[in-house]
């Protein structure tokens, strides 16, 4: 389906470092099927390794509200918090 299409499109984007592209791709996957929690999982994982915490945070948190059973979410989700911290310890 689309959904599954624009989250691979995503992949491959996101293998090439093209974190921007990757980012719209999961988004468009998002808006097109909002209950498929693979892109929001994505999205964060590209959100997590720009630094933008919060927001990766708000994504792992939902990929858990639609499937509480998905594992690298829930790790995800503690690094991403872990680091946020670690990063507000150092003051930046």
């Amino acid at each position: 389906d689309l959904a599954t299409s624009l989250n691979n499109r995503g992949q491959i984007k996101y293998f090439r470092v093209e974190f921007a592209a990757a980012m719209e791709d999961y988004t468009a996957a998002i808006q097109c099927q909002p209950g498929f929690e693979v892109p929001y999982y994505n999205r964060g994982l590209v959100l997590y390794r720009l630094g933008c915490f919060d927001e990766a945070i708000k994504d792992f948190r939902k990929v858990l509200e639609l499937n509480p059973q998905f594992e690298d979410a829930a790790l995800s989700l503690k690094q991403a918090i872990l680091d946020k911290e670690e990063k507000q310890k150092r003051g930046y």
